[in-house]
C-alpha cells in the first residue's frame, strides 16, 4: 500500500498476487478468469478501494454515473420516477446521482451545464418551467439529456411527458358522473408546464360535460400540501360538492380542512387528487386521483438516455413519449359499497 495509506491498483495487484493489468481488466468489467475475478475483489474489499470516477472518465470517457434532477426530492412523484429510472440504469450499470433543484431554473440550466465537467455521463431533468434559455442550453449540453415533461418543438432533445390534459378530463368527468355539479379546482401555479395543462384540462373537460366554468371555483397557488389546505378553506365559500387537485399533495391538505371543518368524504364533498402517489392510498379516506405513470416516465427516459448512450439503437431526431394516464377510484369519491374495492377507468 502507499505511504498515504490510499490504495491503489498497484497495491491491489500486490495483494491479490495478479498483474497491474488484471486488476484493471477486473475493475473495468472487461473480462478476466473466475479465480482472477475472486481474488482482485477480495483484495479490493480487504484493502477498502474506492475507485475515482473523475480520473476513470478523463481516461475513459465514462464514469458509469447518470444524474436525475428534479424539483423536490421528498416528492413521492419524484421518488416514483427514481424506481422507475433506477429499474433501467442499474441493470446497465449504471449509478444514479439525485439531484433537487427546488424549481429554481438557474439551478437546473447549471446542471445542464455541469455536464461539461465529466462527472455524470447523462442527465435526466424533470423541470416545471421552461425558459427560452432552455433551448440554447440543451443544444450545447456536453453529454446527453431527456427531458421528463413538455417541452417546445423547436427544444432537439429527447422528452417523456404525462397527458395532464386527459387526466384531469378523467377524474371530472369520473366526479361529474357520481353526480358532482359544482366541481372546484385547486391547481399550481400557472406560469409552470403543469398548472397550465391541468387548467386546460379542467376548462376542457367542464365544455365538454356543459358546465360552466365559474372562477369562485378556482384557486391557483403552490403544488404543496399547506396551500391545499388554504385553498379548500377558500373553496367552502363557493359550496363546491367535489374538489379535484392538481397533485395528491394539494389533495391531503384539502382533506385536512374538511376533517377540520366536520365535513364528510364523500358524503358531503368528494376530493380526488392527480399522480396516483403513495399520499393518495395513506391518505383518509383513500383518494381517487390520476395516475400520470410516474414510474413508467422514468423507465423510458432511462431508455432513451441509455440508447443516447450507445446502450441501444438511437435515431438522429430527438424521441417523444407520452405516458397514457388512468383514474384510480378509490373510497374519496366512491359510494361506501366500493370502499374495499378500488377500480381503474
Amino acid at each position: 500500500m502507499p505511504q498515504n495509506g490510499t490504495p491503489t491498483i498497484v497495491s491491489i495487484a500486490q495483494r491479490a498476487g495478479v498483474s497491474i493489468a488484471s486488476v484493471s481488466r477486473v475493475l473495468n468489467g472487461v473480462g478476466a478468469r473466475p479465480d482472477t475475478v475472486s481474488r482482485v475483489e477480495r483484495a479490493v474489499a480487504e484493502l477498502g478501494y474506492v475507485p475515482n470516477a473523475v480520473a476513470r472518465s478523463l481516461k475513459g470517457g465514462r464514469t458509469r454515473q447518470l444524474t436525475f434532477a428534479m424539483e423536490d426530492i421528498g416528492n413521492p412523484v419524484y421518488v416514483a420516477m427514481v424506481r422507475g429510472i433506477q429499474s433501467v440504469t442499474r441493470a446497465a450499470g449504471y449509478r444514479l446521482l439525485l439531484h433537487s433543484t427546488d424549481a429554481v431554473v438557474e439551478d437546473e440550466l447549471a446542471a445542464i451545464r455541469s455536464l461539461g465537467d465529466r462527472t455524470s455521463d447523462g442527465l435526466i431533468l424533470c423541470p416545471i418551467r421552461i425558459t427560452g434559455a432552455y433551448a440554447k442550453a440543451l443544444s450545447s449540453a456536453a453529454a446527453p439529456v431527456v427531458i421528463i415533461g413538455s417541452l417546445p418543438e423547436n427544444v432537439p432533445v429527447d422528452s417523456v411527458r404525462a397527458d395532464s390534459v386527459r387526466g384531469v378530463g378523467l377524474a371530472v368527468r369520473h366526479l361529474h358522473g357520481t353526480g358532482r355539479r359544482r366541481i372546484a379546482f385547486i391547481n399550481g401555479p400557472l406560469d409552470t408546464v403543469p398548472g397550465r395543462n391541468r387548467a386546460t384540462g379542467y376548462r376542457k373537460a367542464l365544455d365538454g360535460l356543459g358546465l360552466r366554468y365559474d372562477e369562485s371555483l378556482v384557486v391557483n397557488t403552490d403544488f404543496a400540501t399547506e396551500s391545499g389546505a388554504a385553498a379548500a378553506e377558500q373553496l367552502l365559500a363557493a359550496s363546491p360538492d367535489a374538489l379535484f387537485c392538481a397533485n395528491d399533495q394539494l389533495a391531503v391538505g384539502a382533506v385536512r380542512t374538511l376533517h377540520s371543518r366536520g365535513l364528510r368524504i364523500p358524503d358531503d364533498i368528494a376530493v380526488a387528487g392527480m399522480d396516483d402517489s403513495a399520499l393518495a392510498q395513506a391518505a383518509w379516506p383513500p383518494l381517487t386521483s390520476v395516475d400520470l405513470g410516474s414510474v413508467e416516465r422514468g423507465r423510458r427516459a432511462a431508455g432513451l438516455l441509455l440508447a443516447r448512450l450507445g446502450q441501444g439503437a438511437a435515431p438522429e431526431a430527438p424521441q417523444h413519449s407520452t405516458a397514457v394516464p388512468r383514474l384510480v377510484v378509490r373510497a374519496s369519491t366512491a359510494p361506501a359499497t366500493d370502499l374495499e374495492n378500488p377500480r381503474s377507468v
